[in-house]
């Protein structure tokens, strides 16, 4: 089981990604739902992000 990405840091930037967990609101709407290869697809996603944004995350 792989564990949801959130921090309980919930806001949406202006392109609709969540600056707590950096994933997109369909993401995260789909999270619940998807299956394990879904969820890791959206990790990966969430790890791009990471590498490119200047976003600062909170913590």
């Amino acid at each position: 089981m792989i564990d949801s990405p959130c921090v309980r840091r919930c806001c949406l930037d202006d392109k609709d990604i969540c600056i707590g967990c950096l994933r997109s609101l369909s993401e995260i709407r789909s999270w619940s739902q998807a299956d394990e290869p879904s969820k890791k697809r959206i990790l990966a996603n969430v790890e791009r992000r990471k590498a490119n944004t200047s976003l600062k995350l909170i913590p």
